[in-house]
């Protein structure tokens, strides 16, 4: 992706997350000035660590002892629990010159557990505060150490490669010698020469599917972005996979019990259906209320939820159709659900008359 896209991706997964992105791309190719502008963007502090000029000490800080007990000072750059929201950047993460740097930053990019704190050896990031790393490929065209499978699985991948309509509008922006512009808007094949794309090694994994499961509840990516950014948390062919399986969903009508049991996982889905797939989940959801079957609490809320997504001449139909059933009729005249089938049951009244 460019640039412009990968900024679209870090406010998507820096605002509604807390997994880390790894934004891995090309020297030069404007992945730590994408950053800070995203960071100014949603309006978060900004705390670069250049991991290549740093050793343990500078991570986790210095030891001292009070009493008998062993703690460690914070580091400086550490920001403190009631600062504003922060963004830390970990550059040239693969770039830590000893091995107990790199192994010392592992736990760091780590995202944190359900209801626990990011941690870095003793001490605990607020949680308001995010983590983003950046690295150079490590496809023989830098010194990086490469990243073993085990800190890659815990990081979304975003590649990024030079765009020259990109450049281009950067370019104009910052005010660059029109010569310049010029010249390479009609020698675009020489605005970067080292733009091939590389391979991350990048598998499917427990973890790594859970972090597509946050991403799809809690990022709208562009349908465009979504194949690459899945496929720097699982890998190209589990992404194609994936997608492709979902998008044969998308054309398989939603069953009854889809509707009634798992209603807040296919709400989106169930608002996206085209009519004729619409028309399929209704008749067979009415056939089963017809049986006069109870339903919970939970079930009639997602019956209603459910009704008061349908196009109005649907939910009109379908409403009529459930009010002949006396069990669901007398579910649809529950005060708390006025708001959702009150108007619905008065047009019926109208037609009627």
């Amino acid at each position: 992706m460019n640039i412009e896209q990968m900024k679209m991706v870090l406010k998507e997964i820096l605002t509604t997350t807390d997994l880390t992105p790894c934004v891995v791309g090309h020297r030069g190719v404007g992945k730590t000035a994408g950053i800070i502008q995203v960071c100014r963007e949603i309006k978060r502090s900004y705390i670069p660590l250049r991991l290549g000029q740093m050793e343990v000490g500078d991570l986790v800080g210095i030891p001292y002892r009070v009493d008998e007990t062993m703690h460690w000072s914070r580091p400086s750059w550490w920001p403190a629990d009631n600062a504003a929201p922060t963004v830390i950047h970990c550059d040239e993460l693969n770039r830590a010159q000893q091995e107990d740097t790199l192994q010392a930053i592992f736990q760091f990019v780590e995202p944190p557990s359900q209801g626990q704190q990011r941690s870095l050896h003793t001490h605990k990031l607020a949680p308001q505060h995010r983590v983003v790393v950046a690295i150079n490929p490590p496809d023989g065209s830098y010194q990086v150490t490469p990243l073993d499978r085990a800190l890659l699985d815990r990081m979304v991948v975003i590649q990024v490669e030079s765009d020259a309509t990109c450049w281009s509008v950067y370019a104009q922006q910052a005010g660059f010698d029109q010569s310049v512009r010029h010249f390479i808007g009609s020698h675009q094949h020489l605005l970067s020469l080292n733009n091939a794309s590389f391979d991350m090694h990048v598998e499917p994994s427990e973890r790594a599917w859970e972090m597509i499961s946050i991403l799809r509840r809690h990022c709208r990516f562009p349908q465009v972005l979504e194949m690459e950014v899945y496929s720097g948390v699982i890998g190209k062919e589990a992404a194609v996979a994936f997608l492709q399986w979902c998008n044969e969903q998308r054309l398989r009508p939603l069953s009854a019990q889809d509707i009634l049991q798992h209603w807040p996982e296919v709400a989106g889905q169930a608002e996206k259906q085209r009519d004729d797939i619409q028309a399929a989940t209704i008749n067979e959801l009415t056939s089963l209320l017809q049986q006069q079957i109870h339903l919970n609490e939970a079930e009639q809320d997602h019956l209603v939820a459910y009704i008061d997504i349908l196009p109005r001449d649907m939910r009109f139909a379908m409403v009529k159709s459930l009010l002949r059933i006396p069990t669901i009729a007398t579910v649809l005249c529950q005060d708390k659900y006025d708001a959702a089938i009150l108007d619905t049951i008065r047009n019926i009244s109208q037609d009627a008359l």
